[in-house]
Formats: structure tokens, sequence, C-alpha cells
């Protein structure tokens, strides 16, 4: 029986497991994998024109920088060969189960482990295990969302959410419905009408802030580019830290500062004009607070919309009929493909992990009104539970492997004195899970996040559970180190607080708290 288990081949799971190998040289763990192959959101979205929409040198691991990636912005194949190449490079492969689903994990006081049911995904054989620590690192991109519409089961054409793309459907000479205009929508979209044959009419709800692809500087790396980052000492973390100081600034600017973001608004709509046919225009421009929804970077969706086989419709979806969609005005639109690209289910926990009082985290966020934890990471009543990519770790602006390699550097010091046998069980006490969540509402009381629907909100409607209020280097500065009093932990060894201090704190320095957090960043950077 493993003493880890993590849940989830993707991108967390695997960071993971290397960094249980860098740093604690730790062979004694299993990842379970619902998929294939490890890669996660890189494995499941083959949608055409998936991509990067973060600078790919700075969204990849700082363990591993590659000197070889073909452009600012990379498309899904390589991404997806970057990480399983990792995973060889670190062994992780003989470490992962695939095609297993965690049913379900509780915990058992006595025993002081985790009992794990795991089942086959394609047999339906189910199998038990335990662990002393449980790491989620299911993320929160992982459940399609798809809408209730009346008359969905009736459609006899091909149906398909965008991430789960089917690659057995020939769209060539079809009448192609795409329900949903975010931001794998305005990927996929111009893609599949560059062949005529292809006619969609895509389903719009609400509009978006579109960003120019100059402010991106998307583009192909040169061979002489290449070549630096490969030779050239130190130019691609220099490289990197650039990116992170560009995204941070992003967020002080887009996020945090109104007077930029009036004018940025301005600027914007005149983007939105001046790309997108007229007729358009009054749709496409939103009418909510820029920044509030998730903003989506144009390559060329707006520029697509001049096609002659594709238009947009904004007259909402009454219902799906047998062989095509009925609008709210009561046309009958007929349709052969059905393309889903209504994004996740992000406020809900899909697995049933049972903590200490007989609770799921799902029954936890629910009596808390929303996802709810403490540092995005630890769940009161859920002893040795670690999430990665929880609550309120979400970002509008930066590297989510960022913040992911963030927490585990946070995870590995609880893990290590577990592992150590100095201490039993940690489990973050509810008044510090109350604290720092009341620290959290407050911020996003006074930010741009609360102005408007979007998926960062429970419900869509409810508390805003998804989005960090912050910049990353504040989120670096609050996980810089444990604090242990926030903490319930049952002790193997009296001496156990005296080497956790010695071996695992570090102590900050009292002036300059900002140049110190930024350095902690950037640490996490190289």
């Amino acid at each position: 029986m493993p003493q880890i288990v993590v849940i989830g081949a993707g991108i967390g799971g695997v960071s993971f497991g290397i960094a249980l190998r860098r740093h604690l040289a730790f062979d004694d763990f299993t990842i379970y994998e619902k998929g294939s192959d490890v890669g996660g959101t890189w494995r499941e979205n083959i949608y055409p024109g998936a991509s990067s929409d973060v600078a790919t040198h700075f969204y990849s691991a700082s363990t591993d920088l590659n000197p070889d990636w073909s452009a600012t912005h990379t498309p899904q194949a390589e991404m997806y060969a970057y990480w399983r190449k990792l995973v060889t490079k670190y062994n992780l492969y003989p470490h992962i189960v695939f095609n297993r689903t965690v049913v379900s994990a509780e915990w058992n006081a006595k025993e002081q482990l985790y009992h794990i049911v795991t089942e086959d995904v394609q047999s339906g054989s189910k199998f038990s295990t335990t662990a002393k620590i449980l790491i989620s690192a299911i993320g929160i991109l992982d459940v399609p969302r798809y809408p209730n519409i009346a008359g969905l089961s009736a459609f006899k054409g091909e149906i398909f959410h965008s991430a789960r793309w089917d690659t057995g459907v020939d769209l060539r000479g079809k009448r192609v419905a795409v329900i949903g205009n975010g931001a794998s929508a305005i990927q996929f979209v111009p893609f599949i009408t560059e062949d005529p044959t292809v006619q969609v009419t895509e389903f719009c709800r609400t509009a978006n802030w579109f960003i120019p692809p100059v402010t991106s500087s998307r583009s192909n790396y040169s061979p002489l580019w290449k070549w630096t980052f490969r030779y050239v000492p130190l130019v691609m973390r220099a490289y990197r830290v650039f990116l992170y100081l560009r995204t941070e600034t992003n967020y002080l600017t887009f996020f945090a500062n109104e007077t930029f973001r009036s004018k940025a608004t301005v600027l914007l709509t005149n983007y939105i004009k001046d790309t997108a046919p007229e007729e358009y225009h009054e749709n496409l421009v939103p009418d909510y607070t820029l920044g509030c929804k998730r903003m989506l970077l144009d390559t060329s969706f707006l520029k697509s919309l001049h096609r002659p086989n594709l238009k947009l419709n904004w007259d909402g979806i009454q219902s799906i009929s047998d062989d095509g969609i009925i609008t709210k005005k009561g046309d009958k639109l007929p349709f052969d493909v059905i393309i889903f690209a209504t994004g996740f289910t992000a406020d809900r926990y899909p697995i049933q992990v049972i903590g200490e009082e007989g609770n799921t985290v799902q029954e936890y966020y629910d009596s808390q009104n929303g996802p709810k934890a403490y540092l995005g990471t630890t769940v009161p009543g859920f002893p040795n539970f670690f999430m990665i990519a929880g609550p309120n770790i979400a970002t509008g602006h930066t590297s989510a492997i960022l913040t992911e390699e963030l927490q585990i550097g946070y995870i590995i010091k609880f893990v290590k004195p577990i592992l150590d046998g100095l201490v039993a069980t940690f489990s973050v006490k509810a008044r510090a899970t109350d604290a720092y969540n009341e620290i959290i509402q407050a911020r996003l009381a006074r930010s741009v996040w609360v102005k408007c629907i979007s998926w960062y909100r429970a419900g869509g409607e409810g508390k805003v559970s998804s989005i960090f209020p912050g910049p990353m280097f504040l989120f670096a500065w609050w996980l810089r180190q444990p604090r242990w009093d926030d903490y319930t932990m049952k002790a193997t060894s009296e001496k156990w607080g005296e080497k956790i201090m010695a071996a695992e704190m570090v102590k900050a320095p009292q002036s300059d708290p900002l140049s110190w957090a930024l350095s902690r960043s950037l640490h996490h950077l190289a």
C-alpha cells in the first residue's frame, strides 16, 4: 500500500510527483489517472486550434525549462508532448495507474489512513488501497459543463463537447451549431470555418472583452532565439522572470487600477469595432466591467466573423429537436452537428472524499455557500488531505503552473515530517480557514470580480470561489512557510516541533516585506 496517493496525472499531479522525486527522493506513491495517459487538460482538449493563452516559457515547469518551444504560445500537441517527456525523465510512469477513477476516499481515525476505492473505467472492477496522505490534483477545468436544454436527447445528429472533441466526426459539408462563445470556442471556430463547406452558426449568450494579439506578443521563435535559449547562460531564466513581471503588471493594471481599466475599456471597444463586422457591434461589445469575466486573447476570431460560412446568433435557445435547434424567437434552424463549448463545472468537488466527521468535501462546500479552503490547499476536518488548484486559486493574469508549484512547495513542508515519522496527521483548523477566507472575500468585495456573473462565482452568481484576488507575489508571501498554529497536529515524537522548525521554516526579514515576497516568487520561478 502506498504512503501517498495522488488523484490525477495532469499538470498538478505530475508536478507533485516531480517534487517528491527531486526534494524528498521519495518513491512510495501512486497516482491514479482516469485517462489513458498523463497530461490532463492537454491530453483531453484536442479541439482544432487548442493552445496556451499564457506564454509557454512561463506556462511550463520551473524545474525543466525548454529552449525548443516552437512559439510564444504553443499548440496543444507540443505542450502534451512536453509533459509526457517529463514523466519519462523522472520515471513517473511506473507510479501511475491509468484508466482508473478514484470513487471514494474515507478517513479512518483509528488507523490514521485514508481507505480508497478505485474503479477500472473499462471493466468496472473495483480495487481498495490505503494511504497516509491524499493529494487531490484534479484541477478545476476537468468536468465539462453541459447546459440544461430541453430536447437535448432527441437530437439525431452528432453531438459532443469541445473538451471531448470527437475526431471521428467529419465536419466537411455539414451544418454545425456551436453553443457557447468562450475561450475554447474562439480558438476552434476560426479553424473549422477555414473550410468554406462547413456552415457554422455560433449561439452566443454573453459578449466578451477581447485582448488584441499584439498585447500577448504571439509569434514563432526563430532558430536564433532557440539557439540563444539553449546556449547563452541564464537567458531562459531571465526571460521567464520578464514574463512573470509582465503578468504581474497585467494584474496591477487590468484588475486593480480603475483608471487604467476605464481607458483600456475604450481601447478594447474600438478594437472590437474595428475588427468585427458592423452587424455584430451591438452584441459583441460587453456591457459589464472589463476584467470581471475572463478576458479572451483574440488571435483570429473577430476577423473570422467576416466569413460567409460563419454566423453569430444571439436569440437564445429554447429547445433542441431531432434535426436542429429552436430559438427563443421561434425560429427552427436545421443542423447536422452540435458542439458544446460551454466550459467546465468549477464549483463542485466530484469525488467522494469523506473526512473525520463523516462529511464529504462537497458537503463542506455546501455548508459554506460554495467552495472554500485554507490557502486553496487544505480543508477543515480532512486530515492529511491537500488540494492542488483548490478554491480561490485560479487567476486571470498569470500561469497556473506558478500557482500550483507554489502550492506544492507548501504541501511538501507537511509531507516531509509525516514521512519522517515526526507527525502522524495535520488538519487545518476551521477558525484559521474562516479567518483566511474572510480576508479573501473582503478583498473580493472591493474587486472587479463581483461586478458580473461568471464562472468564477459559485453557481454563476454566488460568492467568488475560483479566482485569487491578488498578484502572485502576495500568494507566494502567504505560502512562504506554514503557520503551524493554524493546524491541529498529532505528533509521534516529542521533538517534532524543534525538528520541523529547524528543517522546514524559513525566517523572513522584518524589513522590506514586499521585496522579500518578490524574491520568494522569483525563487519559485527559478
